[in-house]
C-alpha cells in the first residue's frame, strides 16, 4: 500500500543545542492546504521548528518530510518559502528588492507583490534601511507570500505592527491564500487577532506539541464556569479543568471538553483563545 503523502510530516523530531533541547520528540502532520497558526511562548521552539522545516538547520533525531520528500540541510525543500523574523534584506530600493526576488524565485507572483506594495503604501524608492521596523517586516512578508511555494512559513510576521497594520496583514494573508491555496504556517503570540483567518491551531511549549485542533472545535469546547466556589467545585469531577482562579469564596474554572448545563448560580461563558492558550501552557490553580 502506498504511503499517503502529507504536506508536512514530523516524526519523532528532536533538536538539541548542546544540553538544551529546543524540540523534544515532536510528531505531527499537516495533511492539506490551509492557514495554520503556530502558537507558543517566547523560547517555546516556534522558530526552531520553522528552521527545521525549511532545512536551515538539521534535526538531532527524527524524520521531517515536506510534500513527501525528506528535508535536511543537504536537501533543502524548494517547496518551502521561509524568511526568519527580523531578517535583514540587502539595502536596496523597495522596487529593486521586488525585482531581485522575482528573478531568484521562478514561482514569484510579481503582480501580487506590486499590488501589495502599493496597497500598504510602501515607498518603492526608499532603501530597505530607510523603512520603519514595521514596514521592513511588511515588505519581507509580502516577498515571502508572493512566492507561490507549496508551504509558506511566516515567523512573527506582525512584529512592529500597530492595530491597523495587523488588520491589514490579515487581509493580505487571506488574499494571498485565496489567489493560491497552500499551507501557510504563521507563528505568533497574538492568537485572537488570527482567529478570523486561521483554520487550525498548534500550541507548542518547552519544545513539545501540547495541542493541535481546529479553531471551531476549540471555540465549542473551551469555556469557563464561574460562581461561588461551593457551587463550581463539585461540577469539576469528570471535566477536563485546565486551570482555575479562586478569589475569596468565588471560583472561575477553565474547561476544555464536553459542555454541561450549569445549575443556578453558576455562569458559563465562552473562553477567548488568548485565555485558552494561557491556561493550556501555564494554567495553574491560582488561589
Amino acid at each position: 500500500m502506498r504511503k499517503e503523502i502529507k504536506m508536512i510530516e514530523f516524526t519523532n523530531v528532536s533538536k538539541k543545542y548542546g544540553k538544551t533541547t529546543a524540540i523534544d520528540n515532536m510528531s505531527f502532520n499537516i495533511p492539506e492546504e490551509g492557514i495554520y497558526c503556530l502558537l507558543g511562548r517566547n523560547g517555546a521552539g516556534k522558530t526552531t521548528l520553522m528552521k527545521l522545516l525549511a532545512g536551515h538547520i538539521a534535526a538531532s533525531d527524527g524524520q521531517i518530510e515536506v510534500d513527501g520528500k525528506a528535508v535536511s540541510t543537504h536537501q533543502m525543500p524548494d517547496s518551502v518559502s521561509f524568511i526568519e523574523s527580523g531578517a535583514a534584506q540587502f539595502n536596496m530600493k523597495v522596487s529593486e528588492l521586488i525585482d531581485a526576488a522575482a528573478k531568484l524565485q521562478h514561482s514569484f507572483d510579481r503582480e501580487f507583490a506590486s499590488k501589495m506594495v502599493e496597497r500598504f503604501e510602501l515607498d518603492q524608492n526608499k532603501r530597505f534601511n530607510q523603512l520603519s521596523f514595521g514596514m521592513k517586516t511588511m515588505l519581507t512578508t509580502i516577498i515571502t507570500l508572493s512566492n507561490n511555494a507549496k508551504v509558506i512559513l511566516l515567523d512573527e510576521p506582525t512584529l512592529g505592527f500597530d492595530a491597523i497594520m495587523r488588520d491589514q496583514f490579515n487581509t493580505l494573508l487571506l488574499e494571498s491564500y485565496s489567489n493560491n491555496p497552500r499551507v501557510i504556517l504563521v507563528s505568533t503570540h497574538l492568537i485572537d487577532e488570527f482567529a478570523k483567518v486561521t483554520q487550525r491551531l498548534m500550541i507548542i511549549d518547552k519544545g513539545g506539541l501540547v495541542l493541535e485542533a481546529g479553531i471551531d472545535d476549540i471555540d465549542e469546547k473551551a469555556y469557563t464556569l464561574s460562581g461561588a466556589k461551593a457551587s463550581v467545585e463539585p461540577l469539576l469531577d469528570g471535566l477536563n479543568c485546565i486551570g482555575m482562579t479562586v478569589i475569596g469564596g468565588a471560583m472561575a474554572a477553565y474547561i476544555y471538553g464536553g459542555r454541561i448545563a450549569p445549575p443556578e448560580g453558576v455562569v458559563i461563558d465562552r473562553m477567548t483563545l488568548q485565555d485558552f492558550f494561557i491556561q493550556i501552557v501555564g494554567g495553574k490553580k491560582h488561589v
